[in-house]
C-alpha cells in the first residue's frame, strides 16, 4: 500500500467486526494508528490483535457509542494513548430482526435504532471533532446506508435513524 495515512490516528466505531473491522485493517495497512472502538470488547480486541499481528499499530477500547460518557472517555483514551485524533469513522450501527413497519415496530426498537444509529454518530462528532481541530484538521466519515436516501420495507426504525443525518 501507499501509506496514505502514515502518521495519522484513526478512531473507528463498530470496528470489532464487518465493515468496521475491514476499515480498521485497511487504515492500518495505509499507515494509520488505529483505535478499534466497539461495544463488544472481545471482537474489538480480536481486530486490534489482527492489526498488530500484521505489523500495524492498534488498540481496542470498549465503547458504547450511544452513551455520552463512554464515547467521550474512549476518544479521550485515544488522544491520551496516541497524542492526537485525525480521522473519526462513525461506523457503529445496524438493524435488528424486531424492526418492522411503523405501526408494528416495538417502541423500544425505535429508540434503540435512534440511539445507536443517529445519536451515536452525533456523539462521535460532538467529542471527536474538537480533537481533530486540535490536531490541525482531518476527516470525519459518517457511515450511512441506502436507507438514508429511501425507505426499506419492514425496517422503519432503522430507516428513520439513518435518514436523520442531513446530506
Amino acid at each position: 500500500m501507499s501509506g496514505r495515512l502514515a502518521g495519522k490516528v484513526a478512531f473507528i466505531t463498530g470496528a470489532g467486526t464487518g465493515i468496521g473491522r475491514q476499515t480498521a485493517e485497511l487504515f492500518a495497512r495505509e499507515g494509520a494508528r488505529v483505535v478499534v472502538a466497539d461495544i463488544n470488547a472481545t471482537t474489538g480486541e480480536e481486530t486490534a490483535h489482527r492489526i498488530t499481528s500484521a505489523g500495524g499499530d492498534a488498540i481496542a477500547i470498549h465503547t458504547d457509542v450511544s452513551e455520552p460518557d463512554s464515547i467521550s472517555a474512549a476518544i479521550a483514551g485515544c488522544v491520551r494513548h496516541y497524542g492526537a485524533l485525525h480521522v473519526l469513522h462513525n461506523n457503529a450501527g445496524g438493524s435488528t430482526d424486531i424492526d418492522n413497519n411503523v405501526v408494528e415496530a416495538p417502541l423500544e426498537e425505535f429508540w434503540r435504532a435512534i440511539k445507536l444509529d443517529l445519536f451515536g454518530t452525533f456523539l462521535g462528532c460532538r467529542f471527536g471533532i474538537p480533537e481533530i481541530i486540535k490536531a490541525g484538521g482531518g476527516a470525519v466519515i459518517n457511515m450511512a446506508s441506502v436507507v438514508a436516501l429511501m425507505g426499506f420495507p419492514g425496517r422503519d426504525c432503522y430507516t428513520a435513524a439513518k435518514g436523520g443525518w442531513p446530506r
